[in-house]
């Protein structure tokens, strides 16, 4: 989740439209934001396993951005067994952590027998293709099998435990939080840039706007809504802040190295599910392990 759009090139002859320092069209960015928060919390709270399923697709949908995108460096993944694998890894997680207490496999040893099946499915699958190019494209399937799926898991493991919604509603709620705190103030105040070689429209008063805004909202949450002392938000906080920072870096990084401005189009204002998802998919492993650790039930 960014601070504004980076510097794209469109078709040939072509101007692209100009949004001032949003870098995007804000109306329908909200519109768009609007749905997909509308169905986000429908189905967190009423309809979890339907909520487990979208994140599968969702991060499915990225493995296919993802893959395209490292194809225009010659890396072609193994699409087919990684899409099939990430709704797998991601959904069986969540439904084996719901039967956790009588179940004979546990989540955590499902989400490692499924990862492992992914990874071996993708090898074989790119057998076909012979000898040449074999170890570049290998890398990139099990870069997308780590980045997506193995990340994307925590968040069914967040929803499978006590008060699963509550739980993972904290934690996109703090990344939320910290993204649109960072954006404004990086639209506001930003003249520091943080990391100029890699996204340029991101500065160090985002960064803080990021951070207050990250800490004050995990720490209302922690009290309100998780029911646990104050002090876990300022744990949960900057922790979310920084990686989901990371988050960010990470996408942008990706995207200049193969040369594009978004993942797709396939969310209208947005980009790609991936640059949606990008601050959200790191952070998922802390929050995860946070509240394992603080919050009880987890």
């Amino acid at each position: 989740m960014t601070e504004g759009g980076e510097t794209g090139i469109g078709p040939k002859g072509s101007t692209p439209p100009d949004y001032g320092r949003a870098g995007r069209n804000l109306p329908v960015a909200i519109g768009v934001g609007v749905v997909l928060g509308g169905t986000f919390l429908v189905t967190l709270f009423w309809l979890q396993w339907a909520f487990a399923l979208m994140v599968g697709a969702a991060l499915a949908v990225g493995a296919v951005e993802v893959s395209h995108a490292l194809r225009r460096v010659g890396m072609n993944a193994a699409t087919v067994p990684i899409v099939i694998g990430t709704v797998a890894i991601v959904t069986g997680s969540y439904f084996a952590g719901l039967r956790d207490v009588t179940a004979s496999i546990p989540s955590n040893t499902l989400m490692l027998a499924t990862l492992g099946a992914t990874v071996l499915a993708a090898l074989v699958w790119r057998m076909r293709g012979g000898a040449e190019g074999y170890v570049k494209d290998a890398a990139a399937s099990l870069f997308i099998i780590g980045y997506l799926p193995l990340l994307g898991a925590f968040a069914g493991l967040m929803l499978a435990g006590e008060s699963g919604g509550q739980r993972v509603l904290a934690f996109v709620a703090v990344v939320a939080a910290s993204d649109t705190g960072g954006y404004a103030a990086g639209i506001l105040f930003g003249t520091h840039q943080m990391a100029p070689r890699i996204s340029p429209k991101k500065t160090w008063e985002g960064f803080a706007g990021s951070l207050l805004s990250g800490v004050v909202v995990a720490t209302a949450l922690s009290v309100f809504l998780l029911d646990v002392s104050f002090w876990v938000g300022l744990i949960l906080g900057p922790a979310l802040v920084i990686t989901g920072a990371c988050g960010d870096l990470i996408e942008s990084l990706i995207k200049r190295d193969v040369g594009i401005k978004d993942m797709s189009s396939v969310l209208p204002g947005h980009g790609g599910v991936m640059d949606r998802l990008d601050s959200l998919l790191v952070a998922a492993p802390i929050a995860w392990m946070v509240m394992y650790l603080f919050v009880p039930g987890g």
